[in-house]
This record gives structure tokens, sequence and C-alpha cells, in this order.
């Protein structure tokens, strides 16, 4: 049972949160810089689509496999060595981009890049549990995980400025200083509650309210005799794909089809991904909302996630749209359905297995996602070389949310948590 602990006025814990943002921020920033620049380095240096799309397979196969690893590992060395660690490996490899000019080159730099940034969520996850009370939790993730869209609203605006009056290499080393910069504050700053010499006893005493459970070793045999664990990696293999797609091609297709040069990325990018923010908040905000009317957890999560599958619809006319900002508004529609899907997707764990089970499945559904990634980048590639046209990638973006939801459903009918006795077996 929690304690009754008055609120404290202390608010180190929201500078901590605040580091947690940034990162996430950074992560997107350097993960995206050269998805913005592929229009002019492919015409620069004759990169094919296949190329490029091997490029975004092998990032998501590096970044799926650390994915799984990162969680346990970051359990034995604690959040602060642990995010340290992650940011040092995707820095490295982020700006060992400058040294390759072929997408064969680029690749020895994406797969450090992948490994590290797969441990951005699994230690900012750690970080939150040990600063923040299960009351303030979800707030806490909910604030850092939006640098996501921060990210990737900001690498638009500032690598194209960058590439064309610096070079394309300096937008490469100025964005990785920017994570040397984190990467020292964090380092000076970040300290457990109880080690926090600043952290007044009021604050520690609000931070440590909850009742301290104990962790539990999980046996990985043991997750997959559970269906829940298998809806939710079906749901991550089939929606993180378009996600995936977004993140890489849409600079690509804004330039082929609208003839959107790199200086101008940042408006319709801005207005994807201010929807995918809002798409995000919607998502998790319709849920509990109909839970708190009396709805039950399994109709509540379901119905949000029919409502936001919806709104993935539309994307299936974008390749065809008579310009370029209604193009925008059915892209922006189908991210604002990702996010309020994937918010309600990534409380399935939660919802479903003990706290000590929930982040091995989190890492089994991130590699999922990623394998997922994978192959939609293969394809992806395939068609624009073959094709030359968005519009199949489109449509098949446009009915996985749907799919996810059925396959979902038809593996957990209704939401049943995993008990204790289950959890042993």
């Amino acid at each position: 049972m929690t304690r009754s602990i008055p609120k404290p006025s202390g608010k180190v814990r929201w500078i901590v949160c605040a580091l947690l943002f940034a990162a996430v921020v950074l992560s997107y920033v350097d993960r995206l810089v050269l998805p913005t620049l592929k229009p002019d380095l492919q015409a620069r240096y004759g990169w094919s689509e296949s190329g490029y799309a091997d490029l975004a397979i092998w990032f998501q196969a590096g970044y799926g496999i650390a994915y799984v690893f990162f969680g346990r590992l970051i359990d034995r060395i604690g959040a602060r060595a642990g995010y340290a660690l992650a940011v040092g490996l995707w820095t490295a490899g982020h700006v060992m981009h400058i040294f390759f000019t072929s997408t064969a080159g680029m690749l020895l730099a994406r797969i450090p890049l992948a490994i590290g940034e797969a441990g951005t969520f699994p230690a900012a996850i750690a970080a939150t549990n040990e600063w923040f009370p299960r009351k303030e939790r979800a707030f806490a993730i909910g604030i850092f995980n939006a640098g996501s869209n921060v990210g990737a609203i900001l690498t638009p605006l500032i690598v194209p400025v960058i590439a064309v009056t610096m070079g394309w290499r300096w937008a490469f080393i100025l964005t990785g200083l920017l994570t040397v910069v984190w990467l020292a504050a964090w380092i000076g700053f970040y300290r457990r509650p109880r080690e926090k010499k600043t952290l007044s006893q009021e604050e520690l005493a609000w931070i440590e309210a909850d009742p301290q459970e104990p962790q539990r070793p999980v046996k990985w045999r043991a997750l997959f005799r559970h269906r829940q664990t298998w809806a939710y990696i079906a749901a991550r293999f089939l929606i993180d794909p378009v996600w995936w797609t977004f993140l890489f091609w849409l600079p690509d297709f804004f330039n082929k089809q609208y003839g959107v040069k790199m200086l101008d990325f940042g408006p319709p990018l801005i207005a994807v991904y201010l929807l995918a923010d809002v798409g995000s908040v919607t998502g998790g905000w319709l849920s509990s909302r109909l839970m708190s009317r009396g709805m039950s957890i399994n109709r509540a999560r379901k119905t949000a996630m029919f409502c936001a599958a919806l709104c993935a619809l539309p994307i299936a006319f974008a390749a065809q749209a008579p310009g370029l900002w209604v193009a925008v508004g059915l892209i922006g529609l189908a991210c604002a359905g990702h996010q309020g899907f994937s918010a309600n997707v990534y409380a399935l764990p939660g919802d479903l297995f003990p706290r000590w089970m929930a982040g091995s499945v989190v890492g089994l559904g991130g590699l999922s996602g990623a394998i997922g990634g994978m192959l939609m980048a293969k394809f992806a590639g395939m068609i624009l070389e073959s094709v030359g046209s968005f519009q199949p990638i489109f449509i098949v973006a446009a009915c996985a949310y749907l799919i996810a939801l059925l396959v979902v459903h038809l593996i957990v009918p209704r939401y049943a948590p995993v008990t204790l006795s289950e959890s042993r077996s």
C-alpha cells in the first residue's frame, strides 16, 4: 500500500526528466540526419533505392537485437552507466558517417548508431523507475517520449541549413557534438536518489513512497508460453514497420512526388509530426476516458485502437493527392493514428504482466517490430526501384492497423492478466 506522503517542493526529479527528454530528442535527430540528407546524397553519389533500403534494414536489425539485451544489461549496471554507454555508442556511430559516401560504407556507421540508440528507451524507463513514484511515472514517461516527435521536427529545420552552408558532413559533426554535451551533463548530474546530495529528504520520501516490489528472475522460455506475449509481439511486428517507413522515406517522398527541396522539408515534416503528437495524446486519453466511465480495459483499449486504425486508412490515397498539403494531411492523419494505436499497444505489457516481466516482453516486442521494419524496408526498396511509386507502400500502411487489431483480438479476446503462479511456470 502506498504511503501517504505530502507532495514535496523539490524539483530534482524533474531535472532528471528534462535530461531524459533531451536525450530522446537527440536520439531522433541523430537517427534522422541521414534520411533528411538522402535525396541530396543519392543524387550526388548515385545511391540505389535498394542500397538505401539495406541501410534501413541493417539499422533495424541492430536496433532490434540490441533492444532485447540492453534492458537486461541496464538491470545489471544501472541507468547512469547504461545510458552513458548507449549514448557513447550511438554518438561514435553517428559521427562515423562523415568517412563514407557509399551506402555500403554508411552501413559501418549505422550499426553502432542502431545498437546505441536501442538503449535509449530501456535506460530512460530505468531512470524513471528510480526517480518517480508510480503516481507520476506515466506522466514523466509521456514527457520524455514526446521528445521523439520533437526530434523529428527539429531535424528538417537544422540539418538542411547546416548541410547547405557548411557541407553535409558538418550536419553529422555538429549534431554529434550536442550528444557529447548531453553525455557530460548526464554523467555529472545523474545519481540514484539516495546518492544525490542535493535531494531533500522530503523529495526522497516522495520518490520512495511506493512499496518496493522485489525483482524476480525472468526465463525467456516462460514468456513464450503466454498468449499475451504473442499478442504484443504480433502487434509490434505489424505496426512498427509503418512508423519506420515514415521516418526513413518521408523526405524522399516529398522530394520525388512534389519536388520539395532539402531546405523546404521543414514545414511539411513539422505538420506531420505535430499531428502525430496530437494522436499520441488523444489515443492514450481516449482509452483512459472510456475506462473512467466504466468500460472494461479490454474494450477501452480496443475501441481506442479501432478509432486510431480508422485514421490510417486515408493514407492509401496519399500518393495520388492533388497537392503537397493534401498529402501532408493524409500522412499526418495516419501518423496520428499510428501514435494513438501505439499508445494503447505499448500499455499491453503493463496491463497484462507483472512488473518484473513487462520489461522483457517490451524487449521482445521491440525486436519483433524491428524485424517487421526490415521486411518493410526491403519491400519499399523493391517497390520504388521496380514500380517507382509510393502507392503500394501506402496501401500496406493503410491496412496494417486494422489487421493488427484483428490479430490482437484473436490472440487475446479478453484482457486476462498473467498471474503470479503462471509467471513462475
